[in-house]
């Protein structure tokens, strides 16, 4: 499974590291794309909350649908370089159509479609990752991959940058301006990427009910699947409902509240860079438990203490370090499991499940409880979500240290 071990470079490493984290940014912002112009949106086309929520929504399906079903075909045939180029392709030009529609119909076919083809490049993305990666970066690799990109341009730029267009051009224009960064991106694939080593790429005598019961087998992937939904629910209630508790409950100005976002997105690009990094030194188990804890206690902290600004910066800073936890429960555990067999697959799987509990189901969830015991519910609602979290935790097998003593044991013995 190691790119190194087979012929490949510290050099290809670090290139395919920076193309594929800038890739999965412009993804994120694309994707967050929706979100930050449904005012515009919603006025132009006569929309109403539920059609803006059903968009994101039927993305996030067919995002997860995509991302088994496809990384389980690179897992077969071994063509994850031609799925990744063409996956970007498609989804850059799902942002130039997104512009074009003129009907709540369209514009839902469209995301669907969108949906479809950026389910797939983070799982073979992370596929490719820890294919390319050393044994001691693996870890840090695929949570920078994962995080840095992904919080910079989607966290940061995203929400300037396309508002600000909109403002200027229009929303359709800003939906073609989108897409073009993932057609540069592509071309820069085209001359970077190439496939994994053929003992990756397993082909697999199989049919996909039988492969995936084959993954299935393994505990430590039903629990990453688990862990993916209440992480990204986690993050989605903080999302959706937390600028809503902090300009509400604690009567906060958008402005303020605004800071207050982006303290918790550089929380995140922080935590994302750290804590997979550290888990290559320290094993996997033991690292994601610290940041699991603050994050259980960041919500129940903003309901009791978060009434001034720089209280609730705090807060938010260390409590959301848990965002160091995706990459690691998402990808990186799920490749080690399987070590080689089905690694995209079983990626593709855990972020799936994810974005089906998370992505669609938690969202929905959190908005009925905020409507019936008030903007509180979602945060207590995301404690609930870590505590789980931890308990799953301890039911993890090691993947990272155990690997690396058994390679130890190897060495010493020749």
């Amino acid at each position: 499974m190691n790119q190194r071990a087979s012929g490949g470079s510290s050099f290809y490493e670090n290139r395919l590291l920076c193309l594929l984290s800038l890739t999965f940014g412009i993804v994120v912002f694309d994707r967050s794309a929706m979100q930050l112009l449904a005012p515009f949106v919603m006025q132009d086309l006569s929309l109403n909350n539920t059609q803006i929520g059903a968009l994101a929504a039927a993305l996030s399906v067919t995002w997860a649908l995509s991302g088994y079903l496809l990384s389980r075909l690179c897992d077969r045939r071994g063509r994850y370089r031609f799925v990744l180029i063409s996956s970007i392709v498609a989804f850059s030009l799902c942002s130039f159509l997104s512009g074009l529609a003129s009907t709540f119909t369209a514009l839902l076919l469209i995301r669907m479609l969108m949906g479809s083809a950026e389910g797939a490049i983070l799982p073979i993305s992370q596929t490719l990752m820890a294919g390319a990666s050393s044994e001691g970066r693996r870890g840090f690799n695929m949570g920078v991959m994962q995080t840095l990109g992904a919080n910079l341009i989607g966290a940061f730029l995203a929400p300037v940058l396309l508002v600000l267009a909109a403002t200027h051009w229009g929303w359709r224009h800003t939906f073609f301006v989108a897409g073009l960064p993932g057609l540069i991106c592509a071309g820069i694939a085209w001359r970077i990427v190439r496939d994994p080593p053929k003992s990756v790429a397993v082909e697999s005598p199989t049919g996909g009910l039988r492969d995936l019961r084959e993954i299935l087998r393994h505990r430590n992937i039903i629990i990453c699947m688990l862990l993916s939904g209440l992480v990204i629910g986690y993050f989605m209630l903080a999302i959706v409902y937390l600028p809503l508790y902090i300009t509400g409950p604690l009567h906060m100005s958008p402005q303020t509240m605004g800071v207050m976002m982006s303290i918790l997105g550089l929380s995140a690009v922080i935590s994302g860079l750290i804590v997979p990094g550290l888990s290559d030194r320290f094993g996997r188990k033991r690292v994601l438990v610290l940041p699991a804890i603050l994050s259980l206690l960041a919500p129940l902290g903003i309901i009791f203490h978060g009434e001034t600004p720089a209280v609730l910066g705090l807060i938010l800073f260390f409590g959301f370090t848990g965002s160091g936890l995706a990459p690691l429960v998402m990808a990186t555990l799920p490749a080690e499991t399987m070590a080689g067999h089905r690694v995209a697959a079983a990626i593709g799987l855990s972020m799936g499940a994810g974005e089906i509990l998370g992505g669609v189901m938690v969202p929905l969830l959190g908005g009925a409880i905020a409507d019936r015991w008030g903007l509180a519910a979602p945060l207590y609602l995301q404690s609930a979500f870590m505590l789980t979290t931890i308990l799953l935790l301890a039911m993890l097998r090691e993947t990272g240290q155990a690997k690396r003593a058994s390679i130890e044991a190897s060495s010493a013995s020749a």
